[in-house]
């Protein structure tokens, strides 16, 4: 997940919990920048072992350094990284967001609930859909 609000991470990973049964994990990174470091596994995220390729990407549109719109149009052109869906994660219910990012490659795009309880509803389709319904290419 690429979110550079601290409680936002908290409440993601705290609503993950408790909507899936199986074992989810769930990274963080801060911004667009932080972000291709991790894929690219370049420092300060070198560790190929410590950095799986995530399955899919939470990724929020409103970041500094690189925002996830600038982040989502360079993970979509690098051909190691394209296959990775992309599920944008934004408070923005903007057309021209939904229809750009989607434009850019995006997967999905979910406006954040204002609610815990809807994160928690939010997460749990998030994640029976991406780790029960579709088929997602393996780690290369």
């Amino acid at each position: 997940m690429a979110d550079d609000d601290e409680d936002d991470r908290l409440l993601a990973r705290e609503a993950l919990a408790q909507s899936l049964a199986l074992a989810a994990e769930l990274r963080f990174v801060n911004d667009g920048v932080e972000l291709m470091q991790y894929l690219r596994r370049e420092p300060p995220f070198a560790d190929a072992a410590a950095t799986p390729r995530p399955g899919v990407i939470l990724l929020d549109l409103n970041m500094p350094r690189m925002d996830g719109r600038e982040a989502l149009q360079a993970l979509k052109a690098d051909p190691e990284l394209r296959r990775i869906p992309v599920v944008v994660m934004s408070t923005s219910q903007a057309d021209e967001d939904i229809v750009r990012s989607y434009d850019l490659g995006a997967a999905s795009f979910i406006t954040k609930p204002v609610t815990f309880e809807g994160l928690v509803e939010v997460m749990r389709g998030f994640g029976t859909y991406w780790t029960e319904v579709v088929g997602l290419p393996a780690d290369e």
